[in-house]
């Protein structure tokens, strides 16, 4: 029984084979026995396009401790990416009022009072603050009332000292040809400046 089903499918087989044909890819044949024989022929054409997006390289910037709380120092750190270059960069920045501090009060506890208020005024809120409470900062070793008087006649000195270094002040006691020039000058300037 095998043999008679491999004799028919031999037959068969050499009977299909395939034969060019039509336009359209089909080709149809009548054999001698009568029975049509169609064979069909499916072409397809396609692409395939694989896109691969990955997250850019990142920047990091540097973690920059600053957790211990006696440092006066406050930490900065920034960070720039792009495609094609990454920037990082960090660094540390001086508080100078909390180094102002610290630095009074250890003077304060080393006994130091007058050093101590001394540092604290050089911060102008606290040196006004202390002259509206009728007491002064100290100055050169003085206090109180010496102290008010010195820094009032500081004051006096500065002031004498700016009018006397005042530029517009000097052309005017100058002599006769620069206050001559300085005239010609501001007038030329006037009549450009009204045409």
């Amino acid at each position: 029984m095998i043999r008679f089903i491999l004799i028919v499918l031999l037959f068969i087989g050499g009977i299909a084979h395939a034969q060019d044909g039509g336009t359209d890819g089909t080709t149809g044949t009548t054999t001698d026995d009568g029975t049509i024989r169609s064979d069909s022929t499916v072409t397809s054409s396609g692409s395939m396009e694989t896109t691969v997006n990955s997250p850019p390289p990142s920047a990091i910037s540097p973690q920059i401790n600053t957790s211990n709380s006696d440092l006066c120092t406050v930490g900065v750190a920034g960070a720039v990416q792009t495609q094609i270059l990454g920037i990082s960069a960090g660094r540390t920045v001086r508080d100078m009022n909390c180094e102002k501090l610290k630095n009074a009060k250890t003077m304060y506890d080393m006994g130091m009072k007058v050093a101590a208020v001394s540092v604290m005024c050089q911060d102008e809120r606290v040196f006004e603050a202390m002259l509206n409470a009728g007491t002064p900062c100290p100055k050169d070793g003085l206090v109180g009332d010496k102290a008010r008087l010195a820094w009032e006649m500081e004051a006096v000195e500065e002031a004498i000292q700016r009018d006397q270094n005042n530029p517009i002040r000097k052309l005017f006691n100058g002599n006769a040809e620069t206050k001559m020039g300085l005239g010609v000058i501001l007038s030329t300037l006037a009549f450009l400046f009204l045409l």
